[in-house]
């Protein structure tokens, strides 16, 4: 089916396609013929960034505009605002155009605002990039723009993620553990019974500021570079990206056609839906933090589709999980994909990394 642009995009909702097949929208499965209001609801909920035009020059003297080269840039905001989303609002979390939002959300909001002190805004992205080896207005691929988040997600202590991203194909859950695990140095052996979280709790009210002091696991980031074929995807792959987005966990995936990004959110049937940042809006002038014109962070048309055999064999794909449970259970549902008949895995969960990384001498053992 013929991708629809933004001129043609002004179609009724009916075109989203009648079909049996469930509409997935991270980790969230939906009926075409029951919930229609709640899949559009859901998408226009994504906080949805495009091109920008009249923004302060990015390092005082660069670009003033992203138009044409900010694209994966834009979709690496879209991606992580998605976890800072599910991590300050929660996956229910929904935006009503004119209603009164709560103060997290503007927090967040603001995090990616187009001027130089936001925490992921394009300026700092660009700039960040340089040390990546892209110059500024440089066209990113998804594994740069996800190596850039990572370094900017340490300055972000208001959200105070574990950003992993992991190279080679491969997830290593020991480095996942310890990377989350790490700012819970105990203080004195006797303030830590065995780590196990129940003890901790033992005692104490379950409130939400007792639960943080003593949360042994900073929320984690998850992102995933990969590359399933060489220059279109191969189709034994396909069955297994679908299942990416019905994890609950899912933060969705970055990638695109050649040269154009995409945020990808779900799928229904073959098709991928997706957040296409190609439009180019008007900066946003930040006036009072707390009231800031949010509407044009809002895709309020249906979402784009695209078919899955068109998409860039080069993706990064994003999980979130809030807590160590969500970890575990995203690591058995990951498990439980490779007896799926069909799906070929798209990466290795393996619980330490594997000798022949880190041993050169491993390669001369003769069998």
């Amino acid at each position: 089916p013929a991708t629809l642009t933004y001129d043609t995009l002004r179609f009724e909702y009916e075109d989203f396609p009648e079909t049996k097949e469930p509409v997935w929208i991270l980790g969230r499965k939906y009926s075409v013929f029951t919930e229609k209001e709640e899949i559009l609801l859901d998408v226009t909920s994504r906080l949805w960034f495009t091109y920008r035009k009249n923004f302060p020059a990015i390092g005082g003297t660069g670009p003033t505009s992203d138009t044409g080269w900010g694209c994966m840039l834009r979709c690496g905001q879209m991606i992580f605002a998605q976890a800072l989303v599910c991590r300050h609002l929660g996956r229910d979390w929904r935006w009503i155009k004119g209603k009164r939002q709560m103060d997290n959300y503007f927090s967040v909001l603001n995090a990616f605002i187009d001027k130089k002190d936001s925490y992921y805004s394009i300026h700092q992205i660009a700039q960040m990039g340089v040390g990546e080896g892209k110059s500024i207005g440089q066209w990113y691929g998804p594994n740069t723009v996800a190596q850039v988040l990572k370094k900017l997600a340490t300055f972000d202590t208001w959200s105070s993620l574990a950003v992993h991203i992991a190279m080679d194909n491969t997830v290593v859950m020991e480095e996942i553990r310890r990377l989350c695990q790490s700012n819970f140095a105990c203080a004195g052996a006797a303030a830590c019974p065995g780590v196990e979280s129940d003890v901790l709790y033992n005692g104490y009210p379950e409130e939400a500021g007792v639960r943080d002091r003593l949360s042994l696991w900073k929320p984690l980031v998850l992102l995933i570079p990969l590359r399933l074929g060489l220059t279109e995807i191969n189709e034994a792959y396909i069955e297994t990206l679908k299942h990416c987005f019905m994890m609950p966990q899912s933060l969705g995936v970055i990638g695109g056609k050649p040269n154009s990004a995409h945020y990808f959110i779900g799928y229904v049937g073959e098709e991928l839906i997706y957040l296409d940042p190609h439009t180019t809006q008007p900066a946003v002038e930040p006036n009072d933090s707390s009231c800031l014109p949010d509407e044009s962070f809002h895709c309020q048309h249906p979402p784009c589709r695209m078919s899955i055999a068109e998409l860039d064999p080069s993706i990064a794909v994003g999980f979130f999980c809030n807590t160590e449970e969500d970890f575990n259970d995203w690591c058995q549902q990951i498990k439980k994909l490779s007896l799926v008949r069909g799906a070929l895995p798209m990466f290795e969960l393996v619980e330490r990394q594997p000798s022949h990384f880190s041993n050169p001498d491993v390669l001369n053992l003769t069998p």
